[in-house]
């Protein structure tokens, strides 16, 4: 069964209110383009809604433009769209995806020098996929990918129940995996509301994401910096040498998409730094990242790490921030 049919099952039309005119005839193809189609899942807090059907098209006809190849530094190789969606386009789909997904603001616990010590991300994330373990069927449950079997009991999701890309991301999924050539089963979004939300300097080495993984990164919204470093070398590698590599800096405009691959997650280090002065209000960046996990630990890591067990925030247009978000 193919993730196209799979996540199509989840959709359904909420149709808006009727008009209240005499012109029904005349009206009722402009009242058919107004159909708002919704994903839905038992797991989503509430029904997210697709994309239009003109910004769907194009998607499919992206990339923008080719990609640069960036191989010039040690153990580092990427692929550089700039951009890789048009910016009328990519304001359209940050105002999408800002207004329609679910965020979280997730808070946990690491030992740093042997004291526990109590992390609320600086930034605003969600999530969705499913390993290769699992998947979706056309009801929406997690069943076993190899026999198509439900997922026997010790391999349940109890703790972190997993949910399907919706249709506004898997849209930009399949065209993503086109132009690259790279599969996917998770989409992480981070939502970055001004210059003092950040990411300090990590790298996405997971095992449960296997060797070498390729994971494209876009940018959406507002510019930032995206630097990266090479890790340091141990001194027990043998080398003749130490790499020494300065910080590389790459200023990611919005539609902009960077594939990282090969060695660069097992020998780089990347991040987002703060922005500070005039330019920390410059207005809100989404950072979506396509990747590919191979274990059920890495379903539980992302949702625990991106979801966790607080509460669900949504844009309100009229504040212009995010707020806690209730059933009604």
């Amino acid at each position: 069964m193919s993730q196209k049919r799979t996540i199509d099952a989840f959709f359904g039309p909420v149709p808006k209110r009727p008009r209240k005119d005499t012109a029904v005839k005349e009206n009722s193809q402009e009242e058919r383009d107004e159909i708002i189609l919704r994903s839905q899942h038992s797991k989503y807090p509430f029904p997210i809604a697709e994309l239009s059907a003109s910004i769907c098209k194009e998607l499919y006809s992206l990339p923008a433009r080719p990609a640069r190849t960036i191989n010039n530094e040690p153990d580092l190789d990427l692929l550089y769209f700039e951009p890789y969606i048009p910016d009328y386009l990519a304001r359209q789909l940050f105002q999408h995806l800002r207004a329609e997904l679910p965020f979280y603001k997730v808070e946990y616990q690491i030992k740093r020098g042997g004291i526990e010590t109590q992390v609320r991300t600086p930034r605003w994330t969600t999530v969705f996929g499913i390993d290769e373990t699992s998947k979706f069927d056309e009801d929406g449950t997690v069943i076993d990918a190899n026999t198509g079997m439900k997922v026997p009991a010790d391999r349940r999701y109890d703790k972190c129940p997993p949910r399907p890309l919706p249709k506004c991301l898997d849209e930009l999924r399949q065209s993503t995996e086109t132009a690259t050539d790279c599969k996917f089963n998770f989409c992480l979004v981070n939502y970055y509301a001004s210059g003092a939300d950040s990411i300090a300097f990590h790298s996405d080495d997971e095992r449960f994401l296997g060797q070498d993984p390729a994971i494209a990164s876009y940018s959406l919204g507002a510019r930032r910096d995206f630097l990266m470093k090479h890790k340091p070398e141990a001194p027990n590698q043998g080398a003749s040498s130490p790499i020494k590599t300065g910080v590389i800096k790459f200023p990611l405009n919005s539609g902009d998409m960077i594939l990282m691959r090969g060695r660069t997650q097992s020998k780089w280090l990347h991040s987002i730094p703060k922005r500070t002065g005039k330019n920390q209000e410059d207005g809100g960046r989404i950072n979506i990242t396509f990747r590919r996990a191979q274990t059920k630990e890495g379903t539980e890591n992302y949702y625990n790490y991106n979801v966790g067990s607080g509460p669900v925030y949504r844009w309100d247009k009229t504040s212009g921030t995010m707020m806690q978000w209730k059933p009604s």
